[in-house]
């Protein structure tokens, strides 16, 4: 489910390497992004609306595999 604001998007094979979701776990300064216990990304659906739009986590994904969606106009 997405948040007020933005929503997330990664993609499937991105989400299921360890080493991306170690990597965006590390990064967002919002905690977004959680593990699993199996080391896949989970999206923290509660933390959404904290993003900051700092692009941290799309500049560490391979490229295309993340996408940070406003729902809103500005």
């Amino acid at each position: 489910m997405p948040g007020l604001f933005i929503d997330v998007e990664v993609d499937e094979r991105a989400a299921s390497d360890r080493a991306v979701a170690a990597k965006l776990v590390e990064v967002c300064p919002v905690n977004i992004f959680a593990q699993r216990d199996d080391g896949a990304l989970r999206i923290v659906d509660e933390n959404l609306d904290e993003c900051v739009l700092c692009d941290l986590c799309v500049e560490a994904a391979p490229d295309g595999a993340l996408r940070v969606r406003k729902l809103y106009e500005a």
